[in-house]
């Protein structure tokens, strides 16, 4: 028996390809190649309760897995060899020939141990706008604990000097999770996480910056340097471009397997937008990133494929289910979707500005936006503290100089014609609108967005399941109702719609893709559906309207009046 690869990554970058090549004198259909990280593993079978159909039965779950006649001679002569893609994890890395299928497997050879240069490098940094409109955020992952090495960004206007900035460090531990496979077969050391903080920005000016660490005799490891424009200030009247998806997930560049395998479209929406990158400003990801559903090397994953994003735009980002939620766990769903998760790991590597980054929910002014964020996987109703900030978000933006007032949760708290949502006939989460709708009403809330469900949709302008407008594609004039939009074909598996379409329904496609806004001024926004497969426009519609528009009295939404003259 064999397995060897060529070459072994021993250089500076952070992502590098390999090639593995393996024989041995009794090739079945049934053998397969299993990467680990760290290299070293338990070959034996362990009950997982969490798996899904098709994943490995052992002790410590693979990064990923591929079989080995996907070489196209290994089952003629014996042996094969693949080429595997590689992400800096902190840590070492092994492959290994499996026989005996995934449900029975018997460990046939291991390779020699690959690594690095340097594992515990500053990897996929992470922009986010911070809690003011001069603020942005930088987070990523090292294997560098502060009693080593402090964490840092180096930053400043393009052309100028630059200045040093301390970075935070926040990890977590297997305690922190709430159940298996997280606790268990799916746990990984997750390294280090850092965040830094670069204020007083001026609005759209350019900024250059690098991370790294200074180890304790003064040398820097340093990362690559990448640049960023500043937001604009809240109500700048200037060219602003925003994406909105739902639901990507991750996929394997090598074709391997992995687990929770089941988001085809991911890599179409990664590339689409990595492609049109000159072209937007900012990424609200509504929830359901990686779909690590508890096997926590694929946090690792998720931030290495959006990394040519996240390094140049901020990348803000919503719970999901598959984040958060997990039985008795304060969540509002009690199911077990997160995978033994419950939160930690979307909670600490990814910054957002929420007051309590265990309440996923905070506002962003963008701007002539603002994006009131709420998080679907914590009660919203009426007397809650996320009701209360959803009415604080709507009603203190100043609708004069911010006129697009966007809202956006995970789960369909508005309208979806998803067929499960027709089977219990609601076309929406139970309980989703019933508190909300007087505040997007009352607030005249312009496009409402959800993820959750797999596909894509978009309504008329409605208030309590009807109509108000009959226009399908340019709005104008007086503004008396919101305009809902499913945006949850990132990448996961799509979802059936019912066969009978509502009234509401304007358009529905049942495929991958994203949204795009652009404000053009205070007057005219252009809203866009643009399909993963090639980047083109599907569906649009544009809004053109004045500040008295929105002053306008409409049902349930009028300011009270005096007879005083």
């Amino acid at each position: 028996c064999a397995l060897d690869m060529d070459p072994s990554p021993h250089h500076d970058e952070d992502t590098v390809w390999v090639t593995v090549k393996y024989g041995w004198d009794n090739p079945t259909p049934d053998d397969w190649i299993a990467v680990f990280s760290p290299a070293d593993f338990i070959s034996g079978t362990c009950p997982n309760p969490e798996r899904y159909p098709a994943e490995p039965l052992l002790c410590t779950a693979p990064i990923k897995y591929q079989y080995a006649n996907y070489s196209a001679n290994y089952l003629k002569g014996g042996k094969g060899s693949i080429r595997l893609q590689l992400i800096n994890q902190r840590a070492d890395f092994s492959f290994a020939l499996f026989t005996g299928g995934l449900e029975n497997p018997k460990l046939v050879s291991v390779s020699k141990k690959a690594v690095f240069k340097n594992p515990k490098a500053p990897v996929f940094p992470r922009l986010a706008q911070g809690k003011t409109h001069d603020e942005m955020t930088v987070t990523w992952t090292s294997g560098y604990d502060v009693s080593e090495a402090y964490p840092f960004v180096e930053w400043g206007m393009a052309g100028a000097a630059g200045t040093r900035t301390p970075a935070g460090t926040l990890t977590f531990n297997r305690g922190s999770m709430c159940g298996e496979p997280a606790r268990t077969v799916g746990w990984r050391e997750p390294g280090f996480i850092h965040t830094a903080f670069m204020r007083n920005l001026w609005p759209n000016k350019e900024y250059f910056y690098k991370i790294g660490h200074e180890l304790s005799d003064g040398t820097v490891v340093w990362a690559k340097p990448y640049t960023f424009r500043a937001p604009p200030t809240p109500g700048q009247n200037s060219l602003q471009r925003i994406i909105v998806f739902g639901d990507m997930g991750k996929a394997e560049r090598d074709g391997s397997n992995e687990f929770a395998n089941y988001q085809p479209g991911s890599l179409n929406t990664t590339d689409r937008l990595i492609e049109d990158l000159d072209n937007y400003d900012i990424v609200f990801h509504i929830g359901d990133m990686p779909y690590a559903n508890g096997y926590l090397s694929q946090w690792d994953q998720f931030t290495a494929q959006v990394a040519p994003i996240s390094a140049k735009k901020p990348y803000m980002v919503a719970s999901g289910n598959h984040e958060r939620d997990w039985p008795n766990t304060g969540g509002f769903f009690d199911v077990e979707d997160s995978g033994g998760e419950c939160g930690v790991p979307a909670e600490t590597m990814y910054y957002y500005p929420a007051e309590n980054r265990a309440n996923f929910w905070y506002k962003v002014d963008y701007g002539m936006f603002r994006f009131c964020v709420a998080d679907s996987e914590h009660d919203w109703r009426e007397g809650t503290p996320q009701y209360k900030f959803i009415e604080e978000c709507l009603s203190t933006v100043d609708r004069k100089h911010q006129p697009w007032l966007i809202f956006t949760a995970h789960r369909v708290l508005g309208y979806s014609s998803n067929s499960w949502y027709a089977d219990q006939g609601s076309f929406e989460e139970p309980e989703g609108r019933e508190s909300l709708q007087k505040l997007w009403q009352k607030y005249r809330v312009d496009i409402a967005y959800f993820g959750h469900v797999h596909n894509y949709e978009r309504t008329c302008p409605l208030y309590q399941s009807q109509c108000v407008n009959s226009e399908k594609s340019h709005y104008s004039g007086t503004m008396n109702g919101t305009i809902f939009v499913v945006a949850g074909g990132g990448g996961s598996h799509l979802s059936e719609y019912t066969t009978a379409i509502p009234k509401w329904s304007i358009f529905r496609d049942h495929d991958y893709g994203f949204t795009k806004l652009t404000a053009f001024n205070h007057s005219s926004l252009l809203f866009e559906y643009m399909k993963s497969s090639d980047g083109k426009v599907y569906d649009s519609f544009t809004i053109h309207r004045d500040y008295r528009d929105v002053l306008s009295c409409v049902h349930d939404s009028c300011f009270p009046t005096t007879l005083a003259s």
